[in-house]
């Protein structure tokens, strides 16, 4: 099997939704926001339920749901560029999950291409869990 393309450890810009030149993906230093997915593709779905097929091996979730998955966006040619993060900068995995992801997409029915890239802004946090995610690890 041929090797899947990601890059590692690439910081990811944040976007300013208020710019108008956010809809360009014109990035803006220091702004709060991260990219929004492409929720109104066709594809969205299928992907984030491959996403959900992936899980932390120390944490019994998958990552979809921990929070660690930012950004799904798919362009008009069906290429996927996943913007991830990890629990922890140190985690044991970070050189392995973002091949998981993209060989849990690339597989799908219409995907041209799968690029994931690791961020690390904003950090995670537990409160970036899905009310899901909290009630099986018993936080509510």
């Amino acid at each position: 099997m041929a090797m899947k393309p990601y890059i590692f450890g690439q910081v990811y810009t944040r976007y300013d939704m208020t710019d108008s030149d956010a809809t360009t993906d014109s990035p803006v230093e220091g702004t709060p926001l991260i990219k929004p997915s492409s929720t109104d593709h066709p594809l969205h779905e299928a992907i984030v339920e491959a996403c959900r097929s992936v899980y932390d091996p120390e944490i019994p979730v998958n990552i979809y749901d921990l929070g660690l998955i930012y950004t799904i966006d798919i362009n008009a040619e069906n290429a996927v560029h996943v913007i991830m993060t990890l629990t922890a900068p140190g985690c044991p995995v970070a050189g392995e999950m973002p091949g998981w992801v993209a060989d849990a997409i690339e597989p799908l029915p219409g995907v041209k291409q799968v690029d994931v890239d690791l961020a690390w802004e904003p950090p995670w946090g537990m409160e970036m869990m899905s009310d899901e995610a909290r009630l099986e690890l018993g936080f509510m």
